[in-house]
């Protein structure tokens, strides 16, 4: 049996939040939720999860910044956080990953694509 994987969604749109939570249920992920920045560094420093999914556009603190604290803890710093917007602009990319993300992944979120692309982020790197 496969170990379960944790997956900290970092997201304060209610909507996005049930269907990303949905998708990671139905294919046994253990889902943490976090309204914005602050709960979800909190979270992921208590929880330390395998895969945080960091919405970019939050209440107070922004994703790109909770991204670069988390990355900058030497404890969480190892965790993959994939940054997921639905304002894709010119460069986001690039910032998302300049700022620690190992991945991107736009809004409306494709639920055919989304768990391979966030299973492809929780394999192992041997």
């Amino acid at each position: 049996m496969t170990e379960t994987k944790t997956v900290l969604v970092v997201e304060d749109n209610e909507i996005n939040m049930k269907l990303v939570k949905t998708l990671l249920i139905i294919r046994n992920y253990v889902v943490l939720e976090a309204g914005d920045g602050e709960q979800g560094i909190e979270l992921a420093r208590i929880h330390k999860p395998d895969l945080i999914l960091m919405d970019i556009q939050l209440p107070g603190m922004d994703g790109l910044t909770a991204t670069q604290t988390i990355k900058g803890e030497t404890e969480l710093s190892c965790i993959p956080i994939v940054a997921l917007t639905s304002h894709a602009m010119l460069g986001d990319e690039e910032r998302a990953l300049a700022a620690g993300c190992s991945g991107y992944i736009t809004k409306p979120i494709d639920t055919r694509s989304f768990i391979s692309k966030i299973d492809s982020f929780l394999r192992p790197s041997e």
